[in-house]
């Protein structure tokens, strides 16, 4: 299970500015909590036990075929689902990244294998799980090199989460043509897409033979009425969530720089707006604490993600006045610590 996850905001007391989570901050809600109010006597009704008419709906808006998609409830859902229906496998995860590819592969018994680069996947492996963009380095795997893998491994399946696509300017695999391949699992996510973390809606793309061996696990009713109400509302509005990517990656590289400056600071380089920084001499739970307690800013203690140790943090990136605050504050823990 989840062990520090970004958004401990609940364990946290008052937090005024939230860096942990990597959610973009800045879209208005007001049309989705409107409508939502409006489809409060809807829960008294139990959901379909398949989301399947959201699940065509989808599909048309994506340009895909109904069989090659499948809603869940977040991404984490639709993690666990597919280890589970490829339990037992020898499975390579490319770290650091998200700790439930790992969680869900033990439940279900796979044969974990950790590498840092694509080079290293082992020859035997036939499960291959890998975050693009990735959580929590920011950084995109070059598109062609992804492509060129996995066509040389087509007995290998590809578990390609996609749930930060949205905030990259860098190209990347596409949905449409992960559903032309065999081999090829790609896992959205709302969340991130729409700022809903507590709705829980994501969703697998795939080839429709691939993706009916995942939906053989499905458990009925998961997708809850609320969140199928939202998806609804959120695609049919998608207008009202535009993100300006190039002054938004411009603001990340401002950020990106002045933390660079900063005495004891190493910035890994990244293409989203997920910055993942090293502190050369204090911890990052540390600094975590006093963020908290001096200035209500909570960051990503990102020191229990595989392959990185206690001197590690994670922020998202917000709008130019919160990332002011933030950058204030760690250089006021630098000056005085």
């Amino acid at each position: 299970m989840i062990n520090g996850h970004g958004d401990d905001i609940y364990l946290c007391g008052e937090v005024k500015l939230n860096f942990s989570s990597n959610i973009y901050t800045h879209f208005s809600h007001a049309g989705l909590f409107a409508h939502l109010s409006k489809q409060l006597p809807r829960v008294a009704n139990y959901p379909e036990p398949s989301p399947t008419r959201l699940e065509e709906a989808m599909a048309r808006w994506r340009g895909l075929d109904a069989s090659a998609m499948m809603v869940t409830s977040g991404a984490t859902e639709a993690i666990y689902l597919i280890a589970q229906a490829f339990a037992g496998s020898r499975t390579a995860i490319f770290i650091p990244t998200f700790a439930e590819y790992a969680d869900a592969c033990r439940m279900h018994h796979h044969q974990i294998t950790a590498i840092h680069t694509l080079a290293d996947m082992p020859e035997n492996c036939n499960m291959l799980w890998l975050c693009c963009p990735n959580n929590p380095t920011g950084t995109v795997l070059p598109r062609e090199e992804l492509l060129s893998i996995i066509r040389k491994h087509p007995s290998t399946v590809f578990v390609i989460d996609a749930s930060y696509a949205s905030f990259t300017l860098a190209p990347l695999l596409t949905a449409d043509e992960a559903c032309r391949m065999d081999n090829v699992l790609m896992i959205h996510s709302m969340t991130k897409d729409y700022a809903v973390p507590g709705l829980r809606i994501g969703y697998i793309t795939a080839n429709a033979v691939l993706l009916e061996k995942i939906r053989a696990y499905r458990i009925p009713w998961t997708v809850s009425q609320m969140a199928q109400d939202a998806a609804f509302y959120l695609f049919e509005h998608n207008e009202e969530y535009h993100i300006d990517l190039p002054a938004y990656m411009a603001e990340r590289t401002r950020v990106s720089n002045a933390l660079s400056v900063l005495p004891g600071i190493e910035v890994i380089p990244s293409d989203t707006h997920i910055l993942l920084c090293r502190l050369v001499k204090h911890k990052a739970s540390q600094l975590k604490a006093f963020l908290l307690e001096r200035n209500g800013i909570l960051i990503r203690d990102a020191s229990n993600f595989q392959g990185l140790d206690d001197h590690y943090f994670r922020i998202a990136v917000q709008g130019e006045a919160e990332n002011n605050m933030l950058l204030s504050a760690i250089n006021n823990y630098l000056s005085c610590c």
